[in-house]
């Protein structure tokens, strides 16, 4: 069949890799798609918040299964736009994507499910949030409720810190996405990723993963999209899957079925591990990024066949078969994020081993030459029988990468390869 893959980054070049070796994949198109997607896809100028285009452009080229990469396309609606004229697609409508659209939406529904997550109060104004936010203590987290790149949420360790975050949201500093705020309690533990794919009624686990958000080794210095992710996260235990999928996942797509919203596509539950059991933190609405990359490394089924049975309501009984082999990825940078890139730096790629991918994230091709185009630039993916070799590989392939001005952190995995030397 014809498939539509829509987005950009890093997390749609793996996507797009594991869809073109399905047998089921007879021409893959990605919108815009960048140039390491070129490799697998043809690549269409399509606005995807032009769901007419869209539309047009599937009905035109026959597609059969459109799969939807990025967050913003779902929460503006584009779901449920192909629904309305039949054409299959692998992701949330906009009700349901509210999951990752407004963290007080998400707050809503764990108090329905009962799901086990983080105090909390929803604030309109900077004054009904300076009024509750000394009932938290401190540390304290503060949330922009709608989508912030992955970027809106400020651990404030002081008072003046919390005060600080809280007038830069409403002064606009996340623009519309800090029109609201959330406050939660601050969670101890460490933090782990959760996938399960839904049809709106069957779930199907698909992998855990531990990204790393801070821009600094160690994790120093300030939040950004994930600096690079490996899977699987062996720290949430086969034990705490199965309450994971009991108490968080299941009752949140049983909720959203009954409220005449049911979720359909990949649900991405981020994780506490607190000392009294997992707690969630938010959804995502769609693969991470990167954790997708080390995702789709392990995927051993046929990715197209499985995002179909998800859009077509067919799940029941299908599984996602992950090799038992870890998979590691490293975020290559452009000097200035997660601030202000510098853009236009020529890239020179070496050919990867086997085992190893090199996904673009943000590239373009300016006179003939691949050039950094965005913050996240590359990420270097590789698979191996242990999670050291992993790394190893990943890192000797960064290191052959000619990027001028292009950093990335050296300690991905640190905290998995720390406990298995114990």
């Amino acid at each position: 069949m014809n498939i539509l893959l829509l987005g950009s980054g890093g997390r749609e070049h793996a996507l797009a890799w594991k869809l073109a070796q399905s047998p089921s994949c007879k021409r893959l198109y990605a919108a815009p798609g960048n140039p390491g997607i070129a490799a697998h896809a043809d690549l269409v100028d399509l606005n995807l918040l032009d769901h007419a285009a869209v539309i047009a452009f599937c009905q035109t080229n026959g597609i059969g299964l459109v799969v939807v990469g990025p967050e913003q396309p779902l929460v503006e609606g584009i779901a449920d736009s192909l629904r309305a004229v039949g054409i299959p697609v692998f992701g949330p409508g906009k009700e349901a994507a509210q999951l990752e659209g407004s963290k007080a939406f998400t707050k809503a529904v764990c108090d329905e499910a009962g799901i086990p997550t983080a105090g909390y109060a929803r604030c309109e104004s900077f004054a009904e949030a300076l009024a509750v936010i000394g009932d938290f203590g401190l540390p304290v987290v503060i949330k922009a409720d709608g989508l912030a790149a992955g970027k809106g949420v400020i651990i404030a360790e002081t008072a003046e810190q919390a005060h600080a975050a809280l007038e830069d949201m409403f002064d606009g500093a996340f623009g519309a996405a800090g029109a609201r705020v959330v406050i939660e309690e601050f969670l101890t533990g460490e933090e782990v990723s959760f996938f399960a794919l839904t049809d709106g009624v069957n779930v199907v686990p698909f992998g855990s993963a531990q990204d790393h958000k801070r821009v600094g080794d160690g994790d120093t210095g300030p939040n950004t999209g994930g600096m690079g992710a490996y899977s699987p996260a062996k720290i949430l235990t086969p034990a705490l899957e199965a309450d994971v999928m009991e108490r968080i996942v299941l009752p949140t797509v049983r909720t959203l079925a009954e409220r005449g919203t049911p979720y359909v596509g990949v649900l991405y539950a981020g994780l506490m591990l607190t000392p009294t059991g997992p707690q969630l933190i938010e959804y995502n609405a769609r693969f991470g990024d990167p954790e997708c990359q080390v995702l789709m490394m392990r995927l051993e089924d046929d990715l197209v066949e499985l995002l179909l049975a998800v859009a077509e309501g067919r799940l029941s009984g299908l599984s996602a078969r992950l090799s038992d082999a870890p998979a590691i990825t490293v975020v290559m940078a452009a000097h200035g994020y997660p601030g202000t890139p510098e853009k236009g730096a020529i890239i020179t790629l070496p050919t990867a081993p086997d085992d190893v991918m090199i996904f673009h994230a943000g590239t373009a091709i300016h006179d003939g030459e691949l050039v950094a185009s965005g913050g996240r630039v590359l990420n270097v993916t590789a698979t191996a029988r242990t999670l050291a070799q992993a790394r190893a590989d990943a890192y000797l392939t960064v290191d052959k990468i000619a990027f001028p001005g292009g950093f990335c952190r050296r300690d991905i995995g640190w905290r998995e390869l720390a406990r298995s030397a114990h």
